[in-house]
Formats: C-alpha cells, sequence, structure tokens
C-alpha cells in the first residue's frame, strides 16, 4: 500500500492505492444469500497480505470459462478475515453472464485468481447520515456498508430488486430506512422522494450505466449535493460483458 492518502474533503474522506497483486485462491464454501445470490469464500494463503478498506473497493475475479477462455470480471469484496485467509464475494445465480455460470457449477476444491483492488475510497461512517441507492448488483456493496455503520447514525437505502425474493433484512447497527422498489423508474421517483436529513452525509449509488447517470443527476440537481459528498458507479452496462466506470 502506498503512503500517500489524498483528502477528498475535511471531513476526510480518502482515496488509498494498493499494490496490486495476482492471488491464487481456491473455494472453501458456497451458501446461497436470498433467492439469486451465492456467497462463495476462497482461501488461500496468497491473501496473507490482501487488503480492502471500504464496502465500495472491487477485485478482479479472473477464472477460466468452460471452453477454457480466460474471463476476468469485477466483484466487490463481501467479507475478508485476514486470520482465517479467507475472502467472501457474491454472485447473482440466475445471471446469463460466464461468472454466474462460473458461480452456479463451483465445488469445494475449485480455483480461481483474484487480483486487486486498485485502490480503495474511505467514507467515513460517521457522517451524520448516509444515502445507498443501487440494483442488485450494488447489493453486496450495501450489505457490507450497512454492517460496518455504527449506531450512531442514520441510512437511506433504495433498493431495485427485480424478484421479491431478494427483498431481505439487511444487518445494521444504524437506524436504517428501506424502501424497495421494483423497477429503474420506480428507483428514480423513490430517490426523488427522498428528504435529505440535517446535518453532514454522504450519498452512494451503484447499478446499471444508465440508470446511474440518472441517479447523478437527481442527486446533484434535486438533492443539491455536491460531488465531493456523493460517489456513483456505473457497475454494468446493458449489452456489455465487462464494465466497472466511475461516473461522479
Amino acid at each position: 500500500m502506498e503512503n500517500g492518502l489524498h483528502h477528498l474533503q475535511e471531513r476526510g474522506v480518502q482515496r488509498v492505492r494498493h499494490e496490486i497483486r495476482q492471488r491464487e485462491v481456491e473455494v472453501v464454501r458456497i451458501r446461497p444469500v436470498g433467492a439469486n445470490f451465492i456467497s462463495i469464500t476462497f482461501r488461500g494463503e496468497a491473501l496473507h497480505d490482501f487488503v480492502t478498506a471500504s464496502f465500495d473497493d472491487h477485485v478482479k475475479f479472473t477464472f477460466n470459462d468452460a471452453a477454457g477462455e480466460v474471463v476476468r470480471r469485477d466483484y466487490t469484496p463481501r467479507h475478508f478475515d485476514r486470520d482465517k485467509r479467507e475472502l467472501t464475494i457474491e454472485f447473482v445465480r440466475h445471471g446469463d453472464g460466464k461468472a454466474s455460470e462460473w458461480a452456479r457449477q463451483a465445488g469445494i476444491g475449485q480455483r480461481a485468481i483474484i487480483a486487486g483492488p486498485r485502490g480503495s475510497m474511505i467514507i467515513p461512517s460517521d457522517y451524520d447520515w448516509h444515502l445507498l441507492a443501487g440494483d442488485s448488483t450494488a447489493f453486496p456493496a450495501i450489505r457490507r456498508r450497512l454492517e460496518e455503520l455504527p449506531d450512531t447514525v442514520r441510512a437511506i437505502v433504495v433498493a431495485l430488486a427485480d424478484d421479491d425474493a431478494d427483498r431481505c433484512g439487511f444487518d445494521s447497527k444504524a437506524h436504517v430506512h428501506l424502501h424497495w422498489v421494483s423497477s429503474p423508474d420506480e428507483l428514480a421517483a423513490a430517490l426523488s422522494a427522498v428528504q435529505v436529513p440535517e446535518g453532514e452525509g454522504f450519498a452512494w449509488c451503484a447499478g446499471e450505466a444508465s440508470l446511474m447517470v440518472r441517479l447523478r443527476e437527481i442527486l446533484r440537481t434535486g438533492k443539491g449535493i455536491a460531488k465531493e459528498s456523493m460517489r456513483v458507479a456505473a457497475y454494468w452496462r446493458h449489452g456489455a460483458s465487462s464494465y466497472h466506470e466511475q461516473l461522479d
């Protein structure tokens, strides 16, 4: 990890760069999460110096598909246990992509390569409020963030679930106000309707690229949230097999 920390605002949001290494790991546990996610835990001695400093991190997950072709996809580190050298990632179970197909057939002992994170955007947990919004691809990051928040803050979550079976609860000590929606239009409308609380806060959104452009505009124009107090990331784009972009 580099020693240089770049402050983005007075409260202390920081960007930290990490040394990128490829780490070979193997599957040690598999369990379902809701109806459409699979939680897969990987173990490997190469994880001894792995770093994930933010719920917003992403790693490059590399595997071979059925034809032997190398495939790389970005995923959120859901949980990391340094003592056990274990990293957990959540995969969409019923997706049509190669990574979903890999996850569905994964077995104990199966190997893969994990690289990154390239860096972390560390958002302090002690803001007065946190606004989290996104489609199902954002759920692992939202789950991780809510688990990290203290009981002294408010969290407003607007979550898009195509399948009602994915509307499971989020564990958190924070005071969570959860709004479930069923379509991109409903997500945009629900975000527009959110009353931003008093005090200092941070807004985080992730999901499909065109939808995130809409949400960013709502936050900036409709809510008057400064660029330094938000992060909007496009995790995927319709028609693209591998896509990840920060929009703000």
